[in-house]
């Protein structure tokens, strides 16, 4: 059995002990024996405590900015709106970017365990499977950059440990430190993950607990924790032959286990087809992208009001997470149903 007298989590973290009920952990905070007599303590005995060191921190923003977020929502087009402000170089795709958007913004937690149903999670994972050339990474890039706690990585530059947690031995103290993956640093906001079916099996099969329990497990070196990982995962995919092939049904084209596939809630086909209008369109777009006065022009579409500036969009989009939770009304409710 290894010895560990700290562990270091760089996310808002539950650990967990056999026997007892997890406890919170705040950014940062040690774990720790509760003794300290004993150096070598069993791994399967080991109490472990949590003190805390960092309050998670709020986002804090002056009237001036808390009056433009109620410009914007006050218009009656904001749904469209907001819908060209993401990622405005890139032509089209107004679906795909209505559904990141909504994955921005996120939803609202439900607390059922009084029913017996535990808790029903408020954010929503998003794959988006195409053809070569269709923007899928600048989408993901342009989301990493707008969203609150943002992470990027690519599934072929991945690991499981790299996505999770790793245990490590600190230069100086010489304990053994838990070190943070993507996943639970991007606790509370969003994973973007590029070439996901580069990604291997193994490395894969840690997805299936963050993206429903929204949780990771560690038991490594005698540290048995469980980590929060409460994010939502952008993942963007080649059909398996690179290119989607029209014969075959939109599984064979995907390709992924259909345990993995199930806890994806939007799936979006990004099509490559050949038609002369908008291919025309689309190069005219391209193009006007390097004309002398392009800054130039995006910034009179930021000044006419249809464009939302990046930065503020950001702001929009962290205090609408942090303050807003929307209830659903009866009437509403009855619609849906």
């Amino acid at each position: 059995n290894t010895a560990f007298n700290s562990a270091s989590v760089a996310g808002e973290n539950v650990v967990q002990e056999d026997g007892v009920n997890p406890t919170p952990a705040t950014p940062g905070a040690p774990v720790t024996p509760d003794s300290e007599a004993n150096p070598t303590p069993n791994a399967a005995s080991t109490q472990v405590t949590v003190q805390p060191i960092n309050e998670p921190t709020q986002l804090v923003f002056d009237e001036e900015r808390k009056k433009q977020f109620q410009e914007i929502a006050n218009g009656l087009d904001v749904y469209e709106r907001l819908t060209d402000s993401l990622a405005p170089s890139i032509w089209g795709m107004r679906d795909l970017k209505k559904g990141v958007l909504l994955q921005l913004f996120g939803g609202r937690e439900k607390d059922m365990s009084a029913q017996g149903r535990g808790k029903c999670r408020a954010d929503i994972n998003v794959l988006v499977v195409g053809d070569p050339g269709v923007s899928k990474s600048q989408i993901l890039q342009a989301v990493h950059r707008l969203a609150p706690r943002g992470v990027y990585t690519s599934g072929r530059g991945s690991s499981a440990v790299g996505l999770t947690a790793y245990v490590t031995k600190d230069p100086d103290t010489r304990d053994f430190v838990l070190e943070s993956g993507a996943l639970v640093l991007s606790d509370g906001g969003i994973c973007c993950i590029d070439e996901f079916d580069k990604m291997n099996e193994h490395t894969r099969s840690i997805l299936h607990e963050v993206m429903e329990q929204q949780t990771v497990s560690i038991a490594k070196a005698g540290i048995v924790a469980t980590l929060n990982a409460r994010t939502s995962i952008l993942a963007a995919a080649n059909p398996v032959e690179s290119r989607f092939n029209r014969s075959l049904s939109i599984v064979e084209n995907i390709q992924l286990p259909p345990t993995l596939l199930s806890r994806f809630d939007l799936i979006f086909l990004m099509l490559d087809q050949p038609q002369a209008d908008d291919d025309k369109r689309l190069a005219r777009h391209l193009v006007s992208m390097f004309y002398k006065g392009a800054v130039a022009n995006q910034q009179k579409m930021i000044e006419s009001r249809r464009i939302v500036d990046q930065k503020l969009l950001g702001d929009y989009i962290a205090y609408a997470r942090q303050n807003i939770h929307p209830v659903l009304s009866p009437e509403a409710g009855d619609c849906l149903v």
